[in-house]
């Protein structure tokens, strides 16, 4: 439950955004066979700070970690799992299915995080009744209402033009959607207790372009040898 403008579940936003980088390094030690870790260890492999990661850890954790062995890896990833979900698949619907919107039903990844996306919905007559994905159909926006409500959806991801962004926000909201996974490149505001995060392609990769810019300017070894 969000409690104030800047936590989820009591967490601050900033940290909850961090616990998916902290599950994803322990998957990996799981998988290599390790059985402890230490929150030193999760810092320095993923370049935050010791405390930080202390006060995280100990927020989501089960049970204390042993002194000079850490924490049990295996109780750890099912802890960080088990508070962000991940060990119940979240359904999911999703807005706009142009090009980006067809990628990501495409994208299996998402199961890795459990979300399954049931449905996509677009104003777009000839692609309604059409079956992307994992067999996902597109439906007309007239049948988001019902749907959510029936099958009590709760995530719903954007992938509309920037001008039409607010208005699908706005109606997912009115669809009792709570968590809101927004790609349109534009700010939009969502009321309080609704749970958003965008993820806008293109200014990442202004900030890609402007760094690499700078960098190559700054050296320019680093340039190919045609320029």
């Amino acid at each position: 439950m969000r409690n104030s403008k800047n936590t989820v579940q009591g967490i601050s936003r900033q940290a909850l955004l961090r616990l998916p980088n902290y599950l994803n390094y322990l998957k990996k030690l799981q998988s290599e066979g390790v059985q402890t870790v230490s929150a030193p260890k999760i810092a320095a492999a993923l370049g935050q700070n010791e405390v930080q990661v202390r006060k995280d850890i100990a927020f989501v954790s089960s049970c204390a970690g042993k002194p000079k062995t850490g924490f049990d890896t295996t109780q750890l990833v099912r802890d960080l799992e088990s508070f962000l979900g991940y060990d119940n698949v979240n359904e999911a619907v999703l807005v706009g299915a142009g090009q980006l919107g067809r990628a990501l039903l495409n994208y299996k990844g998402f199961a890795e995080y459990g979300v399954h996306i049931v449905a996509a919905f677009d104003t777009d007559e000839t692609l309604t009744a059409q079956t992307f994905g994992t067999e996902q159909r597109i439906f007309p926006m007239e049948k988001l209402e019902d749907l959510c409500e029936r099958m009590r959806i709760h995530i719903g991801i954007v992938t509309v033009p920037a001008e039409s962004a607010q208005a699908v926000c706005d109606k997912l909201v009115a669809c009792g959607i709570r968590a809101i996974l927004n790609f349109a490149p534009t700010h939009i505001t969502v009321p309080q207790g609704i749970l958003l995060q965008n993820e806008n392609i293109a200014s990442s990769l202004a900030v890609l372009s402007a760094h690499l810019k700078k960098t190559m300017t700054n050296n320019p070894e680093t340039r190919s040898k045609g320029d």
